[in-house]
């Protein structure tokens, strides 16, 4: 092949990569390791071997990357050895990890729909299938911690294969393995549920402050509001086991709710 020919291609090619890594979708789910357990290519074909669960369509090894296919949809791995490592950021919430956990001075392995699923992302039927693949992947020798990117969770993978398995078996939504709730100024407010349904919430309780079991009354409306879907217009909603719940928007992109 004349030089000025294989040149042209290789810028070609070039482009290519280029595009597509710009392509790819905001990562969803990582997978914390020590920095020298991280996996690189050969890790993940073993496991895909091992396991059937998963199979690798396309990969990268220098550029640590890999197009993971399950069961008909395809994911984008980034982040394995010997590539950079993906950052993590600080003021996650911990579940099922010591109080002194440092997520910061581990090495993040990262998924991400593939291109194809462009705005599809955040669909239960993918994201059922992308939680079943983090279940599989946390089972790697070496995994410290799973997190939950939309909603900033880190959790002991034991904890996250156990809470997402009974939802894939047709048990209740993983309120606390995909969304976060944490306390706030009058309530307590949902993180990472905006991923679902493009809202947050605050709930507060009868007096309007949260009361002992609001709680467990706010993992509930997180269920319901990821099966229903978003609310545009105030509306009292019934929580099986737990009553009405008054809910109203506050603004597009969030909600307030009230134990009535």
């Amino acid at each position: 092949m004349p030089a000025d020919e294989r040149d042209k291609q290789e810028r070609h090619s070039g482009h290519e990569d280029r595009a597509a890594v710009s392509s790819r979708a905001a990562p969803v789910a990582g997978l914390l390791f020590a920095s020298d357990a991280r996996p690189g290519i050969d890790g993940l074909r073993t496991l895909s071997q091992r396991g059937r669960a998963f199979s690798l369509s396309h990969e990268d090894a220098s550029g640590g990357w890999a197009e993971i296919l399950c069961d008909g949809l395809t994911f984008d791995c980034c982040g394995l050895a010997p590539a950079k490592a993906g950052e993590v950021r600080g003021g996650m919430q911990l579940i099922g990890l010591p109080r002194d956990f440092a997520a910061s001075t581990l090495a993040q392995v990262t998924l991400a729909p593939g291109p194809h699923l462009a705005g599809s992302g955040n669909l239960q039927p993918v994201v059922r299938i992308l939680s079943g693949l983090v279940m599989a992947l946390a089972r790697m020798p070496g995994v410290r911690a799973v997190i939950w990117l939309p909603a900033q969770i880190a959790m002991r993978p034991e904890w996250f294969v156990e809470a997402v398995g009974i939802w894939l078996k047709g048990g209740p939504f993983p309120a606390l393995a995909l969304t976060g709730l944490v306390r706030a100024d009058g309530g307590i407010a949902s993180r990472g549920l905006a991923y679902f349904t493009g809202q947050e919430f605050i709930l507060s309780g009868k007096d309007g402050k949260p009361g002992e079991g609001d709680l467990r009354v706010a993992i509930r409306l997180v269920d319901w509001l990821v099966a229903h879907g978003r609310v545009d217009a105030p509306r009292e909603v019934t929580l099986v086991g737990f009553g009405p719940v008054w809910v109203e928007p506050d603004s597009r992109n969030s909600l307030k709710a009230r134990v009535l």
